[in-house]
């Protein structure tokens, strides 16, 4: 099994690879048009490349709820749906906007200090999602089957445990890119049993995106929503 390897290489050469996976010609300092023209062809979202640039992100992107997140209902009502379903609930999710004063900074905690690595950037995208190693661990064995428990996605966070094929598969799902992107970021090559993304893997990771600056209040409706939307 191919492991994460041992040196995590500079920025630029991190968005280089991302680059070339898609076809770009990398550019340093990367510029607004290029991190846009990344983001649409890799499926990752700009926040995501600044993370991976080690460029700042807004501090906006890192206001939650942090009772919130994507939970197991709703993401497993999402992957139910017929793809009308998704589309209706993605709908439903982007029209909503969290009340004034309800989100606060997302303030690492002292286990969340993460050295740098290939685990810990996906680990602190996941959090640009407002998804803690409990959620992330849920999520993600809903949508790719890679279940594990929430001390081991903080142990790759922390880089305790290498990364691997099979967790990439899962961060994958969660990210709703494509194996050989992250693959070809970090360098971890696919295993015999990685598989495409399903439409319904792939909308409901781009739901997880759309209520990351939701409330709790604001997931449960959407979550009654999706149940609705089931029986129809």
């Amino acid at each position: 099994m191919t492991m994460e390897p041992s040196t995590y290489p500079d920025p630029d050469v991190r968005l280089a690879r991302l680059a070339g996976a898609v076809g770009l010609s990398a550019t340093w300092p990367p510029t607004e048009e290029f991190l846009d023209g990344l983001a649409e062809r890799t499926g990752l979202h700009t926040h995501d490349l600044l993370l991976v640039a080690d460029l700042p992100v807004p501090e906006t992107a890192w206001l939650f709820d942090e009772t919130a997140g994507a939970s197991s209902s709703l993401v497993s009502r999402s992957l139910a749906l017929p793809v009308s379903g998704r589309q209706l609930l993605r709908t439903r999710a982007r029209c909503m906007t969290a009340p004034a004063g309800m989100l606060t900074p997302w303030k690492p905690r002292p286990h969340e200090q993460y050295p740098p690595g290939f685990g810990s950037l996906l680990v602190r995208m996941l959090a640009l999602r407002n998804l803690n190693w409990s959620g992330t661990a849920k999520a993600m064995c809903l949508m790719s089957g890679v279940c594990k428990a929430a001390s081991t996605i903080g142990a790759v966070g922390r880089g305790a445990r290498p990364l691997d094929a099979e967790m990439l598969d899962g961060f994958a799902a969660l990210f709703g890119v494509p194996f050989a992107v992250l693959a070809e970021l970090t360098g971890v090559r696919p295993s015999v049993g990685s598989r495409e993304l399903t439409p319904e893997v792939v909308d409901t990771a781009a739901l997880i995106w759309e209520i990351r600056h939701l409330t709790w209040d604001q997931e449960s409706q959407l979550t009654e929503y999706a149940e609705v939307l089931g029986r129809e």
